[in-house]
């Protein structure tokens, strides 16, 4: 079935303007990119102008249309970069004015004579490098680390790039070779790969931003809200692959610890000082365990510590230094000027136990012996 241009020009500028329409409805549900959102669904908005005016270009006086047609689409793929720079917080619009600038010079510069060659080939080259572009951003992004719908966004790009950089090299080869006439046959294959894009990218981007959203509300469940440390749900998520992935000749340590008279503190003291104690304890904890460590707030007062790699001469050398640590941080001017202390329970098994629960009850017991001989030190478990 042949689709002659104008048709394929509707079914471009109709796929556009439902992105955008989708684009605009998506932003309501994600009010943390709603400019990044906007500025997409005002791209797919520009696009459909854009092409509106190629459509209509023989209105325009001279080459006016389809100079207005080529600025309208380096000002739609530039808005799209200008988004996806967005998420990152980092946008700039730079790039678009230079964009436009060195698009509206040559515009001026060639005038009604070079209109064909400006339209068939240069016009191809700024879209190819802001595609191009684009690609670097999602690669660079910190926030779309790691998402699946990343991969599609950057092969549509860079899809999309790759054919208008061929298409600025070989026009100019395909007409010497057969003519003039072949630039309806490359127009025509110009508009099938647009009207692929056309829907393509959009549901790339949307795709990109539900599942930044999905995975923020994964980490949020896996969360401790007030120190930022694991809950108790996210330990006994990650723990277990810690302990899986650890060399079978290769110790595990876990610490297990209580605040000391934590509920005298609140009521003494107020929930808000606390809490304070709390994030000190976290903030403690996080340094004195090191990188490699799983830290976690099981819930109230209650912490701990997975230590791969480390022994319980190790462990225990960390949980010493942590509660010295926290008792200053704790009494520290700067801090809560609160004096609290920490009991600890370690337990250390080999990495090929995998059995989390059982190392957190074996720390648990080595805690209570903690508490029962006069809080504020630290109580070693059998070797499990």
């Amino acid at each position: 079935m042949q689709i002659d241009l104008p048709t394929l020009y509707d079914l471009i500028v109709g796929t556009l303007l439902v992105a955008a329409g989708m684009t605009l409805w998506e932003r309501q549900a994600h009010p943390r990119h709603a400019r990044t959102l906007g500025l997409w669904a005002t791209s797919y908005g520009v696009m459909a102008a854009a092409s509106l005016v190629t459509m209509h270009r023989n209105h325009f006086p001279e080459a006016s249309g389809l100079a207005l047609a080529s600025l309208l689409f380096v000002l739609g793929y530039g808005l799209m970069l200008h988004g996806v720079t967005l998420l990152d917080g980092r946008g700039s619009l730079r790039v678009t004015a230079a964009g436009l600038a060195a698009v509206a010079a040559l515009w001026i510069a060639g005038g009604t004579g070079a209109a064909p060659v400006l339209w068939h080939h240069v016009g191809s080259i700024p879209v190819a490098l802001v595609c191009g572009l684009t690609v670097r951003a999602v690669l660079r992004s910190r926030t779309l680390r790691g998402l699946r719908a990343r991969v599609m966004v950057i092969a549509v790009a860079a899809g999309h790039g790759l054919f208008y950089f061929a298409r600025a090299v070989l026009t100019p080869l395909a007409t010497a070779a057969w003519g003039p006439d072949i630039l309806t046959a490359v127009a025509k294959v110009t508009m099938y790969e647009g009207v692929l894009y056309s829907m393509a990218m959009p549901m790339g981007l949307l795709a990109l931003v539900r599942e930044e959203a999905q995975s923020r509300l994964l980490v949020a469940a896996r969360t401790d809200y007030l120190t930022g440390l694991l809950n108790r749900h996210g330990f006994f998520e990650e723990g277990p692959r810690i302990l899986s992935a650890r060399r079978p000749d290769r110790p595990v340590s876990l610490l297990a610890f209580d605040l000391d008279h934590f509920k005298a503190i609140n009521d003494r003291h107020g929930h808000a000082a606390g809490d304070a104690v709390l994030r000190v304890f976290a903030e403690t904890a996080r340094h004195a365990a090191g990188p490699d460590a799983l830290v976690a707030r099981l819930g109230g007062e209650e912490f701990v510590a997975l230590l791969p790699g480390l022994d319980a001469a190790a462990a225990r050398r960390v949980g010493e230094s942590l509660a010295r640590r926290f008792t200053e941080a704790a009494l520290h001017h700067d801090g809560p000027g609160i004096a609290a202390t920490v009991s600890i329970g370690l337990a250390t098994a080999r990495a090929e136990c995998g059995d989390l629960p059982a190392l957190l009850s074996a720390a648990d017991c080595a805690l209570y012996r903690a508490k029962a001989g006069g809080r504020n030190r630290l109580e070693v478990a059998a070797a499990a």
